[in-house]
């Protein structure tokens, strides 16, 4: 799964990088981005715009927001078939930018802590989650988009650390995830991002906790 990740770069680097739209102002540097916090997305290709969404997809049907905790990942391999995204991959995929991640590896001594690591793209350049986002409406009618990110199997460097990976776009083909073609055709770019360009390294259990958002978190763990 991806429980967290890093949008480091200025907004304005995201905006030339990708040709973006508008940019929200509340958008601002994330060392250690969380569920049920709100992510810089892209709903459409047309304007680019961004949008800041709730991070934890909540269903139009849902009967509290809470579930959204549930559902901060969608696997690529069932999106067809689960009734909480299914219509989202048909309707409302969404572009969700970062430029990096965080995953925890299992300890040999199971009573010692998981060891979080850092993935980016080797040139340190920023990238987008394939994502789904939906529309709700709380009981007093308040609408709060919502979105989770798609995961799949892990690529040969990820599969040291963890059984899956996000889904990772880059500039060459992001757009094609929100164009308008049959679901059959995106398919082939839920697949691994190459292990040849990203890379790794260990961080500090300072990522653990989501009240640290500083550069602190992204510092190479010191061995």
């Amino acid at each position: 799964m991806c429980g967290r990740f890093t949008i480091t770069l200025e907004p304005a680097f995201f905006q030339q990088e990708f040709e973006l739209g508008n940019l929200p102002s509340e958008w601002v540097p994330r060392y250690n981005a969380a569920p049920g916090q709100s992510i810089p997305v892209v709903k459409e290709a047309k304007t680019r715009d961004v949008a800041m969404l709730r991070w934890g997809l909540v269903p139009h049907w849902a009967k509290d927001i809470s579930i959204g905790y549930k559902m901060i990942n969608a696997r690529s391999e069932t999106l067809q078939e689960k009734p909480s995204f299914k219509n989202a991959f048909k309707n409302r995929r969404c572009l969700i930018l970062a430029d990096g991640f965080y995953e925890w590896q299992q300890p040999a001594v199971k009573s010692a802590p998981k060891a979080p690591f850092r993935f980016i793209l080797k040139e340190s350049q920023p990238f987008a989650f394939a994502g789904l986002w939906e529309s709700w409406h709380s009981p007093e009618n308040e609408e709060i988009q919502t979105c989770t990110i798609i995961t799949c199997e892990p690529n040969d460097l990820l599969a040291q650390i963890h059984n899956r990976m996000p889904v990772i776009l880059d500039q060459n083909n992001c757009w094609e995830w929100l164009a308008e073609k049959p679901e059959s055709e995106l398919t082939g770019l839920m697949k691994p991002y190459p292990s040849d360009s990203m890379k790794g390294y260990p961080v500090g259990q300072i990522v653990n906790n989501p009240r640290f958002d500083d550069v602190s978190c992204i510092n190479p763990l010191k061995i």
